[in-house]
């Protein structure tokens, strides 16, 4: 891991779809669009984007291969950011030793990596030795706070070693995820990433945490979230993944960014309701997605929702 840092890396992928459904994340937030002053602009377009180091010596991409039988490199598309790298026998994670959890993972799958004999009951949750204990996450801080340890890279994508399973349940891979989400709208999109898989060659996964704005009664914006235990572990406010879909036959990739609210999700909703524009994550998280994506590829085709009326699909509770 040293030598990423001696040498750097790039950052990853994406592209910029303009800002048509930037509606969608604030109506997250619990606010209807017709209560807020301001009309159109969004408390999430006033983010700024977070200045991000632009280019940096390459890692090659066979030096990060995690995958089965190292038949190809997870972060073939670069790193959203620079901090704290950590690899796993099945992911790649930044972790934020501040918010207790990581700022994204990254992984790749693949139909290999979907099979095999490993099984989650022989997996517990356990904290992470490689961060100091003064910033790491316990099970003791999720006993009794009504948040379930949800899984940023998920147990069910890296069946093909136990070892790889095992894995995801670092407390490192995990972040306070309003139980109902984890196990209905979230898990809906976890499969969904998993059944791509059987229509592109590789699917990349990237998966993190995100600490929005909202307005309050005085006119101001803040970022409240609630943080559990003795540890302090903060509970995101919204969730995104952002996906990579490589095409056979060297025809490019197709990208796909979605937002969801750490709250209930009507499973009504289509998971297409909470496609975002890449552009939307990237000044929300302060991380950056687009460079590396662009000259790893000659076609890339971008795809977020074209709805007028999205703000049902994060409006909860």
């Amino acid at each position: 891991m040293e030598r990423w840092w001696r040498t750097g890396a790039t950052l990853l992928f994406g592209a910029g779809l303009g800002a048509s459904v930037n509606r969608l994340l604030s109506a997250g937030c619990r606010e209807k669009e017709a209560e807020r002053p301001g009309g159109e602009e969004t408390l999430l377009g006033r983010v700024p984007v977070l200045p991000v180091p632009t280019i940096l010596p390459g890692v090659r991409a066979a030096d990060l291969q995690v995958s089965p039988g190292g038949s190809g490199a997870v972060m073939k598309y670069g790193f959203p950011s620079l901090a704290n790298i950590k690899t796993r026998e099945s992911y790649v994670t930044s972790y934020d030793p501040r918010t207790r959890t990581a700022s994204w993972v990254i992984e790749r799958l693949d139909p290999a990596s979907l099979s095999g004999p490993s099984n989650r009951k022989y997996c517990d949750f356990k904290e992470d030795d490689s961060v100091h204990v003064f910033h790491r996450a316990t099970n003791e801080d999720y006993r009794g706070s009504g948040f379930d340890r949800g899984h940023l890279a998920a147990a069910a994508n890296h069946k093909w070693s136990q070892k790889a399973m095992q894995d995801t349940f670092y407390l490192s891979n995990v972040a306070p995820q309003n139980p109902h989400l984890n196990q209905k709208a979230w898990n809906n999109l976890e499969q969904l990433c998993r059944s791509l898989t059987k229509r592109y060659l590789n699917v990349f996964v990237c998966t993190g945490p995100l600490y929005l704005p909202r307005q309050e009664a005085d006119g101001k914006l803040y970022v409240r979230y609630q943080v559990l235990g003795r540890n302090h572990v903060a509970v995101p406010t919204h969730f995104f993944k952002v996906l990579i879909l490589e095409q056979g036959g060297g025809r490019g990739v197709e990208l796909r960014s979605y937002v969801l609210p750490n709250e209930p999700i009507d499973e009504k909703i289509p998971l297409e309701r909470f496609l975002v524009p890449i552009e939307t994550i990237e000044r929300a998280s302060g991380l950056q997605f687009v460079p590396n994506i662009m000259k790893r590829t000659s076609s890339l085709q971008a795809v977020a929702a074209t709805h007028n009326a999205l703000q049902p699909a994060l409006t909860a509770g």
